[in-house]
């Protein structure tokens, strides 16, 4: 029988794939309409895209649904489509390991609305937009959900609760946090520092805790937050970083990151306690072929020492 994900970080570091968004805008989708609506029309560019990332080395990817909700759908006027939406997100990811085994992430973003109190959408609301999306995607086999680019805890709480209804085998909860100011620390941008963020989350019933995107998040950075995750709570953890800060040129935001800048600082991220390591933002699977590559070696190095 198949271990269950965070299991399996037990015993080596894994591989995450890397950006989805601007992959998608590389394979024709224009800027603005709906890429979860992708898994329906264009399922072959998905999976294409999912596919590379696989050969690339990626022991886990991530579906295309990070605006796959209710409350996301419905702007594009897709909102119908959900179901159909989220389970050929998983059916893609699958068939993009090519019969190998590999760990299909169900990918839930922001709502895009802020939680009551302080924002207008009722928690009851918000609950059962996550909770749609989650049964969805774990009805369709998905070994994982997770909450991504989260930066309140109420959000995230919503969230992990949501995914637990859907009997998620695994969640993991992820936050994006920033660079302060004065470079001293990071932070999200409702507030959230990443050692209380993680003992909530572990609280809350997740079973991984990551980090991902962030304005001044580089590796080096990434591997700070995984070092204070590790000392905050017991939970395994994940890193997923972006591929640099965007220029514009040709009015096109190219990502200038390359992938060997990329793979130096995952020494140190490992080092730091990262279970899982990935890209996002503008990186490519020549990204996760250089991340496949150091974490390689570091697990032969654990498995010989």
């Amino acid at each position: 029988m198949k271990k269950l994900l965070h299991e399996v970080l037990r015993e080596r570091r894994l591989v995450c794939d890397g950006a989805m968004g601007t992959q998608l805008m590389l394979a024709g989708l224009e800027q603005g309409n709906c890429g979860e609506h992708w898994n329906l029309t264009h399922p072959e560019r998905v999976l294409e895209i999912q596919r590379r990332y696989a050969r690339a080395g990626a022991d886990c990817i991530i579906t295309n649904t990070f605006g796959g909700s209710r409350t996301m759908l419905k702007r594009h006027g897709h909102a119908e489509d959900l179901h159909a939406i989220n389970q050929a997100g998983v059916r893609i990811a699958r068939e993009a390991f090519e019969g190998r085994e590999g760990y299909v992430l169900g990918d839930l973003g922001p709502l895009g609305a802020i939680l009551e109190p302080y924002g207008d959408m009722p928690e009851a609301d918000a609950f059962e937009a996550y909770r749609e999306q989650a049964v969805a995607l774990v009805e369709a086999g998905a070994d994982a959900i997770v909450i991504e680019t989260q930066t309140s805890l109420e959000e995230i709480g919503v969230a992990i609760d949501a995914a637990k209804a859907a009997g998620a085998p695994c969640i993991i909860a992820s936050l994006a946090y920033d660079l302060s100011q004065d470079k001293t620390f990071y932070v999200t941008m409702m507030g959230v520092m990443p050692d209380r963020a993680a003992g909530f989350v572990e609280e809350r019933g997740a079973n991984i805790v990551s980090l991902n995107c962030g304005t001044g998040m580089d590796m080096v950075g990434a591997a700070t937050v995984a070092r204070i995750y590790r000392e905050s709570c017991s939970l395994p953890v994940m890193v997923v970083r972006f591929a640099g800060l965007p220029v514009l040129e040709i009015m096109m935001a190219v990502y200038k990151h390359s992938a060997a800048d990329l793979a130096l600082g995952v020494p140190g991220a490992l080092g730091a306690g990262a279970n899982i390591i990935g890209s996002c933002c503008g990186s490519t699977p020549e990204h996760t072929r250089a991340i496949r590559e150091v974490v390689e070696k570091f697990n032969n190095s654990l498995s010989t020492s």
